[in-house]
């Protein structure tokens, strides 16, 4: 296997620059459509030889891709990404947030570095590896697997994971190629998003023994879950690989009420809570449903049609490879970075994972980067990922 070569050029070649600024000038924000990008992506694979799947939604206006180059038995290598991007609204970008422009050996733009850098560099690959399969310089599929909404809970890709497993599609690994500067990432926490209803009875403030206060019993439960957390914090086995070497949960949004003289008869708030690999987050979830079970019993007492809506909003599998794991160690050759990271933040890669498909996270740019106004990925971050995929067009891919 071929590593990346200490003489790396200071940006990525002129094919694989193109494709990222054609990329980033589709503006598939995770409200809007995706299918401009994959029609133009399938379009450039079919181009080279690739046979494809489209996977929709249900309102057929956002698609995964999945394409195959080369026509082998033998299980291949997915490099895989996500379409959509998060929004620009209400950021103070000083350019064209749709349009690349480079200053300083940055290339400034929505999606630069999640993910579209990689995804560009990735195609540019396709003749290359096209003719490489068809001399037989490679003997394993390579895969392109760009999907939807990963934003929004990793949403679109499960449609993609449920139709190769329907169709007995199995890869032999996958590479996720969010932005990790180059450094092949073996694990990272699962995240699930809630929402919380909490649904009272109006009465006049100087009477608010008829009323049953919507937000008062909304704080109570929230209360509850940063017990819960702070119980993590102190007691729960740590992983010192993650920045912060805990699961988490964290209330991010709150709202409720009409006048301060009104008991309030609603109080919505969504909460976050970030599990380790090894964490039970239905235990959790669990420990939650039953306390609000309990306060919506007290509710109940005032007016029998009170309670509380608990509802598992999204999921986002966590990621737990090994560094001896023959694909992270394949990984580690290619990148010439000789060390593994851990990321609290969710990727499609334990999805691939949990279909029995070995994962590893390695992409370029800084995460550190990624939704800010002025998103930025480095040009040298682009050429050493183009080294990379030189690296599996020399040395192929067998783990």
């Amino acid at each position: 296997m071929n590593a990346v070569s200490d003489e790396i050029p200071a940006g990525p070649s002129p094919e694989a620059r193109a494709l990222i600024e054609r990329l980033i000038a589709f503006e598939t924000v995770s409200r809007d459509s995706n299918l401009g990008l994959i029609e133009w992506a399938r379009d450039f694979l079919e181009g080279h030889g690739a046979r494809t799947r489209l996977t929709y939604d249900a309102s057929a206006k956002k698609a995964n891709l999945f394409a195959t180059l080369g026509d082998s038995p033998k299980p291949g290598l997915i490099l895989s990404g996500h379409t959509d991007v998060v929004p620009v609204d209400g950021q103070a970008w000083d350019t064209d947030p749709f349009s690349a422009v480079e200053r300083d050996g940055r290339l400034y733009a929505r999606g630069s570095a999640d993910m579209k850098g990689f995804i560009g560099v990735a195609l540019a690959q396709a003749p290359k590896f096209a003719a490489a399969l068809a001399a037989g310089r490679l003997d394993a599929p390579l895969h392109y697997a760009l999907s939807y909404d990963e934003e929004v809970g990793c949403l679109g890709v499960r449609g993609l994971i449920r139709d190769l497993e329907e169709q007995g599609i199995r890869p032999a690994g996958c590479v996720v190629g969010e932005p990790t500067s180059m450094q092949p990432i073996i694990a990272h926490k699962g995240t699930h998003r809630f929402r919380c209803a909490v649904h009272g009875r109006e009465a006049h403030s100087s009477y608010v023994t008829h009323g049953v206060n919507a937000i008062e019993y909304a704080a109570r439960l929230i209360v509850f879950i940063r017990g819960l957390a702070e119980r993590l914090a102190e007691h729960e086995q740590r992983d010192y690989g993650f920045t912060v070497p805990y699961s988490t949960l964290s209330t991010g949004l709150i709202r409720g009420g009409i006048a301060a003289n009104v008991v309030p008869k609603d109080c919505e708030f969504q909460f976050d809570m970030r599990t380790l690999p090894q964490a039970s987050p239905e235990a959790l979830y669990q420990e939650i449903r039953a306390h609000a079970e309990e306060l919506a019993a007290q509710m109940r007492r005032v007016d029998p049609q009170a309670g509380i809506d608990l509802t598992w909003a999204s999921q986002t599998v966590g990621l737990a490879a090994a560094e001896t794991d023959a694909l992270v160690q394949w990984a580690m050759r290619l990148s010439g970075v000789h060390s593994v990271g851990k990321v609290s933040y969710g990727t499609e890669a334990g999805l691939f994972q949990q279909m029995g498909v070995p994962a590893v996270i390695c992409g370029p740019g800084d995460i550190a980067q990624a939704h800010r106004p002025n998103e930025f990925v480095a040009l040298d971050q682009l050429a050493r990922c183009e080294a990379f995929m030189g690296g599996i067009l020399a040395g192929g891919f067998a783990v």
